[in-house]
């Protein structure tokens, strides 16, 4: 058994138009395809992250809150890679998205930095 890649990342926001905007407008991801599912009273976002990874924003009606626990079972976060961590924090906060600090990996000795999307999805940038 082989698997070959990362195809995609599903996120459920709770407000469609406050997502999109964040990840489209805010973060910058490229817009593949948009559609609206009647039956199910659901869009569904295809978002392009560097041209080779996609990220599916979807919105249901009352969708079930996150476990707001950061050590809580389940996914803990998304992390994106990033040349120049400084500038793309900049970028962030210039744009009113607040971060944490920046840490430096103990066992990596990279530099990360976490923030949050409109739901509390925890984000992390990690630098390369």
């Amino acid at each position: 058994m082989k698997f070959s890649e990362i195809h995609h990342i599903a996120i459920i926001c709770s407000d469609y138009e406050k997502s999109k905007d964040f990840y489209v407008n805010q973060l910058g991801f490229a817009v593949i395809a948009e559609h609206y599912r009647a039956e199910r009273d659901s869009y569904k976002l295809d978002l392009a992250v560097n041209g080779k990874y996609q990220i599916e924003l979807f919105s249901f009606p009352n969708p079930p809150k996150r476990v707001q626990s950061p050590e809580a079972c389940g996914l803990r976060h998304l992390a994106f890679a990033v040349e120049d961590l400084p500038a793309v924090v900049d970028a962030l906060q210039q744009k009113g998205i607040a971060t944490e600090p920046i840490r430096m990996d103990e066992f990596t000795g990279k530099r990360f930095v976490f923030f949050r999307d409109p739901d509390g999805l925890p984000l992390e940038l990690y630098s390369i």
